[in-house]
């Protein structure tokens, strides 16, 4: 699997996604936009025009913001798109 969140700096669901995927022991690639208006755009593109951090994308496919990861985490969902 590979995991890639968008994150900008003083982001607290950023930080929220980043502690939830560490407690799962789940290696992820973190891209901060906050300083880098390339990789922003990137995002946005990615996300079809979606600008809010953080945004994450498993297996490249685009998976949404916290709530979207913590839904499927308090699914049970998570586990069976990481596994497959």
């Amino acid at each position: 699997y590979k995991i890639i969140v968008y994150t900008s700096d003083n982001c607290v669901f950023c930080n929220s996604i980043k502690k939830l995927l560490k407690n799962k022991k789940l290696k992820f690639e973190e891209v901060n936009i906050s300083k880098n208006d390339s990789l922003k755009k990137k995002m946005i593109e990615k996300t079809n025009g979606i600008m809010t951090v953080p945004q994450i994308f498993i297996n490249s496919k685009h998976i949404g913001g916290f709530e979207e990861l913590n839904n499927l985490e308090n699914s049970k969902k998570l586990d069976a798109i990481i596994n497959k």
